[in-house]
């Protein structure tokens, strides 16, 4: 059975969120899962100013290729290398590869697809 939907329903309030105010019930990213197997997880996340905490990196088990869809973010990493996001970039991150959100739009939205899945290579995938 065929499963419709859009990556830009149930968003914040852009104004709301240009007030100051907030849009979601509590200072948490919003997940929706959109696709599990074994070997990957597909996740629209919504985020509306959150930042990983000073002390966390994300050190995770599964590569990671995320794209931004609306908004903004900063990513860094362990080697101390950041890169800004805006729409329609992308990054593949691999497993263990210890990285950290910055910043993401406080003013609006920021919406990311992420796919999680197992690394079979060590190549890098970079679409070129």
């Amino acid at each position: 059975m065929a499963i419709f939907g859009n990556l830009f329903d149930r968003l914040p309030d852009p104004a709301t969120l240009a007030a100051g105010g907030s849009a979601v019930p509590s200072a948490d990213e919003l997940f929706d899962t959109l696709a599990r197997s074994d070997r990957l997880l597909l996740q629209r996340i919504v985020s509306t100013g959150q930042s990983t905490p000073a002390d966390q990196w994300y050190d995770q088990t599964r590569a990671e290729w995320v794209v931004l869809l609306r908004g903004n973010a900063e990513l860094s990493f362990e080697d101390g290398s950041r890169r800004r996001l805006n729409p329609g970039d992308y990054v593949r991150i691999a497993p263990h590869e210890k990285h950290r959100v910055e910043s993401t739009a406080a003013d609006e939205p920021t919406v990311w697809l992420a796919l999680y899945y197992d690394d079979q290579s060590n190549e890098n995938a970079s679409g070129k």
